[in-house]
């Protein structure tokens, strides 16, 4: 969402707005973790760690950043138990359809990256359903990484301009990044500007690895269940502190 469509509610006084980042990530760690610790099974983690997801989205939404990806399920997740596959597949499912309403009322753009032909057929039709629907929206871009990997995404993205080269749609000559980027499954998304990990991890865990090439990264040791608007806030204070350079050294 862009500043002409928001008018920033409740931004904390000591976050700037016109150094906000563009682009949130988010590693969404430690759900089982804060169950385990409340005697509960793992899938109440992952309920709890749903609605912390639906407030950071609307926290960002609020505060100007303009596009927020989450990591929701990665390639290797499929060797979770079973049991816990299949819940949060039908989770997703159910949460797409309760929450479409309410994504089309905050003008909400949700789209999902990652190889979605794996999932659940059930779940492939409210994926549809909800980017078809939500695709003319024109607030805050949320990405959903489900059944996502970097490395396959990187490997697909080969395989794409392969074939063009194959088929003589394009030469080795016009191979650079961006054609690679128009490949990605984040085509039309700037790379985001700040990483944040919850749990305490000190990894990126095969998520983005193209687009966080000059991601500021935030950890904090928070489980993701507790991650609310003041960690938000803790992280974007952090982010602001940061002297962005890009590789560069400013000129003396």
């Amino acid at each position: 969402m862009t500043s002409k469509h928001h008018s920033y509610q409740d931004l904390p006084s000591d976050v700037i707005q016109d150094r906000l980042p563009r682009h949130v990530a988010v590693i969404m760690d430690g759900n089982g973790r804060w169950a385990k610790q409340r005697g509960m099974p793992r899938i109440m983690g992952h309920r709890r760690g749903v609605d912390a997801l639906k407030d950071l989205l609307r926290c960002c939404r609020d505060w100007g950043v303009e596009a927020l990806t989450a990591y929701a399920f990665s390639t290797e997740n499929w060797g979770r138990p079973t049991e816990e596959v299949d819940f949060l597949m039908m989770l997703f499912e159910r949460i797409l359809r309760r929450e479409l309403r309410e994504m089309m009322e905050e003008n909400v753009q949700i789209r999902f990256i990652g190889n979605l032909e794996a999932l659940p057929s059930s779940l492939q039709v409210e994926i549809d359903r909800a980017v078809e629907t939500t695709k003319h929206n024109t607030g805050i871009q949320f990405s959903v990484a489900t059944n996502y990997g970097g490395r396959q995404e990187l490997v697909q993205v080969c395989r794409a301009i392969a074939a063009e080269v194959q088929a003589g749609k394009a030469n080795l000559e016009d191979i650079d990044e961006a054609m690679f980027e128009r490949h990605l499954y984040t085509n039309g998304i700037c790379d985001p500007d700040l990483l944040i990990r919850t749990s305490g991890e000190m990894r990126i865990s095969n998520f983005l690895l193209w687009q966080l090439a000059y991601s500021e990264i935030y950890v904090t040791e928070t489980l993701w269940p507790d991650f609310d608007r003041a960690e938000f806030h803790r992280a974007l204070c952090g982010y602001q502190a940061r002297d962005r350079r890009f590789g560069k050294v400013k000129a003396v």
